[in-house]
């Protein structure tokens, strides 16, 4: 009996969410993208600054944003995140691991919370990580062509770099969450998508009275936390950050519950 209550601690179910998070080769693939692609378009969006800066107006210049600019990073970075955390979920479903997972721990808040946390961990890390690798070589190649570049000290600026890693954190929860639902990898994609890219980008094609309302939309506002400029359309970024963590944790919830109710 002493075993089976043993067995049933949540710390042995985050050992094994552990042990088969860094055993799928998804996780070392996503880590490896996360960061070259991540740099490699941060290093794009570098190439012609400072081209771009000396062809700027006076006012352009006044809006000039370099931590901004090296944290373009996060636009492919968010899908690769995100997309792997479809993946901690619905990959067990796609190979009906989840069975054998479900076997071994019966309560099932158990097995997806240690999920999350793992997710979660990682996702931090990784993040964070990647924001402050993309700010520190891209204001390098801001100083390399003679523009104005900003330092972590500066006002704003790192709360805007920590602010990019916690985003990031949270598409990995979102992720996780649409996974949980929707138990697909192609839905859950999908879905993640639409979220994160295809609503923000179809802002521009609505009505005005519709496109006030997409302000409020959890990503867009959510993304000016990259950004030491205030924006006007969003000028605050961090409550905007929280709103988005909110709705994500209504998702989570909604995952809880499926999957405590569902079949598997």
């Amino acid at each position: 009996m002493n075993g089976v209550a043993r067995r049933a601690r949540f710390g042995h179910t985050l050992h094994a969410e552990w042990v088969k998070f860094r055993s799928l080769r998804s996780t070392w693939y996503m880590l490896v993208c996360l960061f070259a692609v991540g740099l490699g378009v941060m290093a794009l969006a570098m190439g012609r600054a400072g081209e771009t800066y000396r062809g700027a107006s006076a006012a352009e210049r006044l809006a000039w944003d370099p931590t901004n600019l090296s944290l373009t990073s996060y636009l492919v970075a968010q899908l690769i995140i995100g997309v792997h955390g479809t993946l901690v979920v619905t990959s067990e479903y796609a190979t009906g691991l989840v069975r054998t997972s479900l076997a071994a721990t019966p309560r099932r808040h158990r097995l997806l919370a240690a999920k999350v946390v793992v997710t979660t961990a990682v996702a931090v890390v990784a993040g964070q990580a990647l924001m402050f690798a993309a700010f520190l070589l891209g204001q390098a190649l801001l100083a390399a062509q003679d523009v104005p570049n900003a330092a972590l000290g500066d006002p704003g600026v790192l709360s805007a770099v920590a602010g990019g890693g916690l985003y990031l954190s949270a598409i990995a929860l979102l992720g996780i969450g649409l996974g949980t639902i929707l138990r697909a990898t192609a839905g859950a994609i999908a879905t993640l998508v639409g979220i994160v890219f295809l609503v923000p980008a179809l802002s521009g094609l609505l009505p005005s009275w519709l496109r006030g309302l997409l302000d409020f939309w959890p990503s867009q506002g959510a993304a000016a936390v990259f950004t030491t400029v205030p924006d006007p359309a969003h000028p605050h970024p961090w409550l905007n950050l929280g709103g988005m963590c909110l709705g994500i944790a209504a998702v989570l919830a909604a995952g809880f519950v499926l999957f405590h109710r569902r079949d598997v």
